[in-house]
């Protein structure tokens, strides 16, 4: 079998994609100043994204505390990033109490008639 010229793809170890995914949530949510509607729910999207990515046999309170270190020095300058940490710090409180989190309003993006506008 020949190669293609890649390196070899080797395992990556569950810190490092936890690590990754962190990173990227947390670039994702980093946009700066949003409405505080608009920040409510994405600081809600990336919580989930972080909460959907942890493995079943993570500490919580572990991976909460380290996301948390991670994501609060640049959540001053962007409001998203402040509600992802507010969650983090809510749910490390108490595991087990109930969290608000509110998905987006669905809006309509013009549909069949759009596309065919723009045929």
């Amino acid at each position: 079998m020949g190669t293609l010229g890649c390196a070899p793809i080797r395992p990556t170890a569950p810190y490092e994609e936890n690590a990754m995914l962190l990173e990227r949530t947390i670039a994702q949510l980093d946009i700066g100043p949003v409405s505080p509607d608009q920040a409510e729910e994405m600081g809600h999207l990336g919580f989930l994204q972080w909460l959907g990515a942890l493995k079943g046999n993570e500490s919580y309170i572990e991976a909460a505390s380290q996301a948390y270190a991670r994501a609060r020095p640049a959540s001053a300058a962007s409001p998203a990033l402040a509600v992802f940490c507010e969650l983090l710090a809510a749910s490390s409180e108490d595991p087990l109490a109930e969290l608000n989190l509110r998905l987006p309003t669905p809006t309509r993006r013009g549909g069949a008639k759009a596309r065919r506008a723009g045929l």
